[in-house]
């Protein structure tokens, strides 16, 4: 007579053992209608569970993200069923839940045109119409290969030889499909409403490339039908924001196959990258920071003291000259501890902040390369802050309301913070991971700030916390970060002289705001779809003219602008006014400045934005007080 505890606290009893999909018919239709799955004492099972002792109950809707991510599981099964009904000689392998959807990887040697992903989406809509159940049996693992390789299916048959022979292992059938899974996936394949295939990929099996390539099949799945339009929707916004188009359609960037993940900045680009960073560097230089610049190139012996080369070696740039092994730097921290080292430093010096724009090279998979977003030489904004344990409170504090400070300025006000913790792999004791665990979660508290745990993933040398953006269409970009470490200055011999004359070693904490800058920048341009605030604008401000006979003015215009620090360009053409006004207000300029004969009469400037609105006439002089307020306000 088992006993089941619903989320509510209140308690059922049951004259006998009972499906879970039976307690959700007792408590109601609906309920029993709508759930997919259920947790049973924190385990996700399936309805047809049996629950024969007491326990705990939490039944599972699409309403809950983890119903969502059985729907996307249960999906991918659904790809697979329909791929083996159209195309029999094709070779199931892995189909796992990713962000916002799922794959299948297939061997088919022909691979996958677009017409045949029209045909399988109408297969697995067909297919999710028949109600199909999904039902769940258990095999030893012998068993389980000897049936895949009877179905053919070779690939199964190798994963399931890599599992431990004494664990057992769930099939789950629907139709005459059958897949190897652990689940829980829906009843049936009538509750798999909103989904779409999106496109075809190659993918090495096991993701060895001295393996056989398979096609990859990615798909999107959601609880209702609204759900997936208004994420279709988005990624065709995202499409039209992203930033490789527009830095081509803007002439501010590119990239090329003789310097893969290397970035060719042109002109309008490069002023933009120098407002984002000269920003930085202000703000740094007020708030106590000292700019320092160190070498690229790095005799390998200091990345082995450091520990970096032992975790990061296969991920450098090396180079060799007169037997010596060099590395191109990855990071900053060992080379400003090289900076810190010159001299012994007293208590009274600490904190002691160091700042660099860091150069830093890391030999990413080609096949990651993605515009400024992932690449293999950037620039951090980077900073270490030497201090002493009891400083690390007031430091981590000051940095948080310098990152939000930052943030705000750029235009984003939804943060989303974790903190790290301490992962397998890492040096140090416990005890020393346990202060710096807790210096950080007590200053995330202290200012009251809502955060998530991540365990398992700080840095090998300490916990840190990450700062995320969330965009105007809800992703997420995680950008800043600070990192406790007690580590690494032991490990370089850095050492203060402290109160009591005995030496002792500093904490640094490792921080950055922007994280790399090419990336950042990338961010923005996504978020502002190229219609960059004026304060960041490459070009604030460009001088039109309607006749030859406004030219001389324009000059004067030009240089009254240039005068006072504003970007401006003129555009002198023999072209009509209105194909002017289109050709740069495409090129997202914030303010059009039209010159015609009144205006010049008068001493005005019309003046137009890029949005289309006409602000009318008025005197260059008023025209600056305007944009350089704005400019102040960082609008």
């Amino acid at each position: 007579m088992p006993n089941i505890t619903l989320p509510d606290g209140k308690t059922r009893q049951f004259p006998h053992p009972m499906t879970v999909a039976d307690v959700a018919a007792s408590i109601g239709p609906g309920l029993a209608k709508a759930a997919l799955a259920a947790k049973v004492n924190g385990h996700l099972v399936d309805l047809s569970t049996l629950i024969t002792e007491d326990g705990q109950i939490t039944l599972i809707t699409d309403r809950d993200p983890e119903g969502v991510e059985i729907i996307r599981h249960s999906t991918a099964h659904l790809l697979a069923q329909a791929v083996k009904s159209l195309f029999p000689e094709v070779q199931v392998t892995i189909g796992p839940v990713i962000e916002n959807g799922f794959y299948y990887d297939f061997a088919y040697p022909k691979g996958f045109t677009p017409e045949d992903l029209e045909r399988i989406q109408a297969k697995m809509e067909e297919l999710a119409k028949q109600a199909l159940p999904l039902q769940r049996s258990v095999l030893s693992r012998d068993q389980a290969i000897t049936f895949f390789r009877q179905q053919g299916e070779n690939y199964k048959a190798e994963i399931i030889e890599s599992i431990p022979s004494n664990e057992p292992l769930s099939l789950y059938q629907q139709g005459e499909f059958t897949d190897l899974c652990r689940g829980p996936h829906v009843p049936n394949t009538q509750c798999l409403k909103a989904f779409k295939l999106m496109k075809v990929a190659g993918a090495y099996w096991r993701g060895d490339p001295n393996n056989q390539m398979l096609q990859r099949i990615y798909g999107t799945a959601w609880a209702s039908k609204a759900d997936l339009e208004t994420y279709l929707h988005r990624l065709a916004e995202a499409e039209k924001r992203d930033h490789r188009k527009i830095g081509k359609q803007l002439s501010l960037f590119h990239v090329q196959e003789e310097a893969p993940g290397m970035i060719f900045w042109h002109e309008k680009g490069w002023r933009l990258y120098l407002q984002v960073q000269d920003y930085i560097r202000n703000l740094l230089r007020e708030h106590g920071y000292q700019e320092v610049h160190t070498p690229q190139v790095v005799d390998r012996s200091l990345w082995e003291r450091s520990g970096h080369w032992e975790k990061f070696s296969k991920d450098m740039f090396t180079t060799h000259s007169e037997n010596r092994d060099y590395a191109i730097k990855p990071m900053n921290c060992p080379c400003h501890i090289q900076i810190y080292n010159q001299g012994l430093k007293s208590y009274r010096e600490l904190p002691l902040r160091l700042a660099e724009f860091g150069s830093c090279h890391r030999n990413e998979p080609s096949g990651t390369l993605h515009g400024l977003m992932r690449i293999r030489n950037f620039v951090q904004d980077d900073a270490h802050i030497f201090c002493t344990e009891q400083q690390i409170q007031e430091e981590v504090s000051g940095f948080i309301d310098l990152l939000f400070k930052v943030y705000t300025d750029f235009g984003f006000k939804d943060i989303l913070i974790k903190l790290s913790t301490r992962p397998a792999q890492r040096i140090g004791s416990d005890e020393i991971w346990d202060k710096a665990e807790q210096a950080l979660e007590l200053a995330l508290n202290h200012k009251q700030l809502t955060w998530q745990l991540q365990p398992g993933e700080g840095a090998f040398y300490g916990p840190k916390i990450e700062f995320s953006l969330k965009d105007c269409l809800g992703r997420i970009w995680q950008c800043g970060t600070i990192q406790v470490d007690f580590s690494m200055p032991a490990r370089l011999g850095a050492e203060y002289v402290s109160a009591d004359g005995t030496k002792q070693v500093p904490v640094m904490l490792h921080r950055a705001i922007l994280g790399s800058l090419e990336r950042f920048i990338g961010i923005l341009i996504e978020e502002h779809a190229g219609a960059f605030p004026a304060w960041l604008a490459p070009v604030q401000v460009a001088v039109l003219t309607i006749t030859d006979h406004q030219h001389d003015y324009a000059h004067q215009v030009d240089r009254q602008l240039r005068d006072v620090g504003i970007r401006a360009i003129k555009d002198l053409r023999n072209e009509k006014i209105g194909l002017k006004i289109r050709e740069h207000t495409l090129q997202r300029i914030p303010y059009l400045l039209v010159l015609g004969g009144r205006e010049v009469d008068k001493q005005q400037v019309a003046v137009r934005t890029r949005r289309g609105e006409d602000l009318g006439a008025m005197t260059i002089a008023d025209f600056i007080t305007q944009l350089q307020t704005e400019i102040d306000h960082r609008q």
